[in-house]
């Protein structure tokens, strides 16, 4: 069993926790107030991972502490009450194994220490070697045989079986939501609901009844009374995506929601739930915080086990297995016998850069199956202005979703919902269509046939 050191100058949270890891099997060290003190018992008692706070006694910190942890290769995990953001930043590059934010629970507590040992036993296993291939039928919704990929899935594979909350980082069209749906699937909430709530699409008005309900009359035309979305996921898991669009008003009734597992529905009683967070975004939280769009207490309670997903062009031998995945996929759906790719298309595959990632390759390919005449697509008909070796203006992600929108609704004759409608072949909802197209600025020509 792990013996751990607690640096910790406030004496009632101290043996509080100290008296958690002892309940729990674990040894532990002399407790330190100090970083001085915490030296000399590491030099004397030799632990296997350190538990130390930001604040302590005496003119040195946590941090400096932490640093020197680092060169010994010893795991550490902060306990912070800490809201300071340029403390926050140099916590962050000591590289610690996870923070815990004050007040914590015990359940907390022991999922952290077995993550952060993980994390430790990882780094010194695997610093430059690859990972074992973990088998696609463990993860049925993300593919991938990169380096990078295992290394994210054996992430994934750890926490999935906990309760703790997951942080999944990544740029736009990575594949965030598939990550979030595997860590669900092989979690014991499994047989669960698990609710998607994309955090960007809610109107500010409506967004604290989407997500935590309301009564009927609660307000004017609230004639019904609604079941908010952390209700529906309580004994599943919920996924916020796009985490960093929430106003700041609806971060502190979250960061409630994270700490006393309970929710308010607006003019409704409080309600004890048992959910499971997992969010994503693609923005830096770093700079959110810095700038006062993201709160920093909130940051702690969702960064316990960061997950980052690398872009398409950092995994160029994952681009032929998923154009090959995504041509089985639409070739049946749009019964077409389309099986596979010319030497050429493959070359062209592989040589672009992908700046949509996944997203974007999936939906190149939909397209080239939706042209193809022949049971091999021979070109791929690539941006222009997006190749690796052109001059000309990179179009932005938005200009490449209204093109393939238009591509899909002209081949619709813009049939825009029903059976072969836009939004059946999109996968998407009616109202989430009508809204990107009105963002996007596109209309039905007045020429097209209804």
């Amino acid at each position: 069993m792990l013996k751990i050191l607690i640096v910790e100058d406030q004496f009632i949270e101290a043996y509080s926790l100290e008296r958690m890891l002892l309940k729990a099997g674990y040894k532990t060290c002399s407790i330190a107030r100090s970083v001085p003190l915490a030296l000399k018992i590491l030099d004397k008692e030799n632990p296997d991972l350190v538990m130390l706070d930001i604040q302590l006694q005496g003119n040195l910190t946590g941090i400096d502490l932490a640093r020197t942890l680092a060169k010994k290769n010893l795991p550490f995990v902060y306990l912070s009450a800490n809201s300071n953001k340029k403390i926050l930043e140099e916590a962050k590059a000591t590289m610690p194994q996870g923070f815990l934010v004050k007040p914590f629970r015990e359940k907390d507590v022991l999922v952290m220490i077995e993550i952060a040992w993980y994390l430790h036993e990882h780094r010194i296993e695997t610093p430059q070697a690859g990972i074992q291939t973990i088998a696609h039928n463990t993860f049925k919704n993300f593919l991938g045989n990169s380096a990078k990929i295992q290394a994210v899935l054996s992430l994934v594979k750890v926490v999935s079986d906990s309760d703790v909350s997951v942080l999944i980082l990544g740029e736009s069209g990575t594949g965030k939501e598939l990550i979030a749906k595997d860590i669900h699937q092989n979690s014991k909430r499994k047989n669960k609901p698990f609710v998607v709530v994309n955090c960007s699409a809610l109107p500010e008005s409506l967004i604290e009844s989407e997500l935590f309900g309301h009564e009927k009359g609660a307000f004017t035309g609230a004639h019904n009374k609604r079941t908010g979305k952390f209700e529906q996921a309580d004994g599943g898991t919920i996924f916020l995506d796009e985490i960093g669009e929430l106003p700041l008003e609806m971060q502190v009734k979250f960061l409630r929601v994270l700490q006393e597992r309970e929710i308010e529905p607006i003019a409704g009683q409080v309600k004890k739930i048992d959910v499971r967070v997992l969010a994503a975004t693609n923005r830096n939280l770093s700079e959110e915080i810095a700038a006062g769009r993201f709160r920093l207490d909130l940051f702690y309670r969702l960064n316990v086990f960061p997950v980052e997903l690398p872009p398409l062009r950092e995994r160029k031998n994952d681009v032929v297995l998923l154009a090959q995945h995504f041509l089985e996929k639409y070739s049946k759906e749009s019964n077409k016998t389309v099986r596979g790719f010319s030497p050429t298309a493959i070359e062209q595959l592989q040589r672009y850069e992908w700046p949509g990632n996944v997203r974007e390759l999936e939906n190149l390919i939909f397209r080239s199956v939706l042209l193809s005449e022949a049971e091999q697509i021979e070109n791929i008909e690539l941006p222009l202005t997006m190749t690796k070796t052109s001059q000309v203006k990179v179009k932005t992600i938005l200009e490449n979703e209204r093109d393939h929108i238009l591509a899909v609704l002209e081949q619709c004759n813009w049939k825009v919902f029903g059976s072969g409608g836009a939004a059946e072949m999109l996968d998407m909802h009616i109202s989430t269509l009508n809204s990107r197209m009105k963002k996007l600025g596109i209309s039905k020509p007045k020429s097209s046939n209804s």
